[in-house]
């Protein structure tokens, strides 16, 4: 079978994070989403997306097909309902479609005609981007069972402060001394050829992907995912960041999420609870206004190649667009456009040749070249997000 996972209508709320990818290669827990469904389903998969990321993120088509709804998590009973649906069934949740069996030569899907099979069982679902942060713990858990089963950890250095060392897993070429490691709360996850520096001291549930680096004296708190290449220190509390993104040095990242080649300045803090601890709103793109979150705690959410000087101040639930550049004294607005070069004195638009030279410098640090493709996407979200910006 060919599996094909799809954008759905959680698309739009997952913004900024899929201006620049799928909502499949969205980092939640341990794997993106798309890791997740190819481990499970044990193939690999492509995807329907927006037209200008489909270059990048090609769909490929074949006789039988399944479509799956990449807003969703995979469980057992849920893959299990996918790999046995036949022509003309999709799996329902409520209204929502998680799945469904389409033939490369069906034109239209008419879902009228489609036997309906409800799935009844708890799945987790990211439908928005605070849930990239709040529902953390949970898919960090999910995945270290995934990972590690019938698998043997690497011995813990004896130097290590260790609570719980049976819900600590770590991988070949990682390095870890003199750190304090707390699993009682939930797993510790350490990749392969990651480093954690001396005076660390981490709390569960909490994953450090491949090649990525917690720094000396940095105190992190759970549920936390380091992505792969990335580099944190400070004080760290229930964040995400995707990958290749640096919070290098002192300062509190807090219910937050940062997309891939993000850097913090040193000293830079963000709030993640109002003053008279009211309801968090964040910006959001389809209304183009602030929406309510349901959440008391939510902090920054910064898209992909976006930055900020040294002692930047983000007020509780800050929306950051893509490739902006922040700096200066006082608090930038709440809302921070893609391609917005300043800070709380005001903004200029970020032109695309500027921010594809600093891209470019960024990206081969790691050996990884900024593509024709990833420019065209770039140059995308910028015509895009003009009406957002004011010169």
């Amino acid at each position: 079978m060919n599996y094909i996972l799809f954008d759905g209508p959680s698309r739009n709320n997952l913004l900024p994070f899929t201006y620049t990818r799928p909502v499949a290669d969205i980092r939640v827990g341990i794997l993106t989403i798309r890791e997740k469904w190819e481990s499970f389903l044990d193939c690999t998969s492509t995807t329907v997306t927006e037209d200008y990321l489909s270059d990048k993120f090609p769909m490929v088509e074949m006789e039988d097909n399944v479509m799956i709804n990449a807003s969703y998590l995979p469980s057992l009973e849920l893959v299990e309902m996918i790999k046995e649906l036949q022509e003309n069934q999709a799996i329902f949740n409520g209204e929502d479609v998680i799945a469904f069996f389409v033939k490369e030569e069906q034109e239209d899907i008419d879902f009228d005609v489609y036997e309906a099979i409800e799935f009844e069982a708890e799945t987790i679902q990211i439908n928005h981007t605070w849930d990239i942060f709040s529902k953390n713990g949970e898919a960090i858990q999910e995945d270290f069972d995934l990972i590690t089963e019938g698998r043997k950890s690497q011995p813990i250095p004896s130097s290590n402060h260790i609570i719980a060392p049976e819900n600590i897993f770590i991988e070949d070429g990682a390095r870890l001394e003199f750190v304090t490691l707390n699993a009682s709360n939930g797993p510790i996850y350490i990749g392969k050829n990651t480093e954690i520096m001396e005076g660390a001291i981490i709390r569960g549930p909490f994953a450090l992907c491949d090649h990525a680096t917690v720094k000396m004296g940095a105190k992190i708190y759970g549920p936390t995912t380091v992505g792969p290449y990335s580099k944190v220190g400070g004080e760290i509390n229930n964040s995400v960041l995707f990958g290749y993104s640096n919070k290098g040095h002192d300062g509190f990242l807090g219910n937050s999420v940062l997309g891939e080649w993000c850097n913090l300045g040193a000293d830079t803090n963000n709030s993640n609870l109002k003053n008279n601890y009211a309801e968090v709103r964040l910006w959001d793109y389809q209304t183009e206004s602030f929406a309510k979150t349901g959440l008391q705690f939510c902090g920054l959410m910064m898209g992909d190649h976006s930055k900020c000087g040294i002692n930047t101040m983000f007020n509780t639930g800050t929306v950051i667009g893509v490739s902006a550049n922040i700096f200066g004294s006082g608090f930038p607005r709440n809302f921070v456009p893609s391609f917005s070069w300043g800070g709380s004195s005001g903004f200029t638009t970020y032109l695309t040749k500027k921010a594809f030279e600093v891209a470019k410098v960024v990206m081969s640090r790691r050996n990884i070249d900024l593509t024709e493709q990833d420019m065209a996407i770039l140059e995308h979200v910028f015509e895009v997000s003009k009406k957002f910006r004011r010169d």
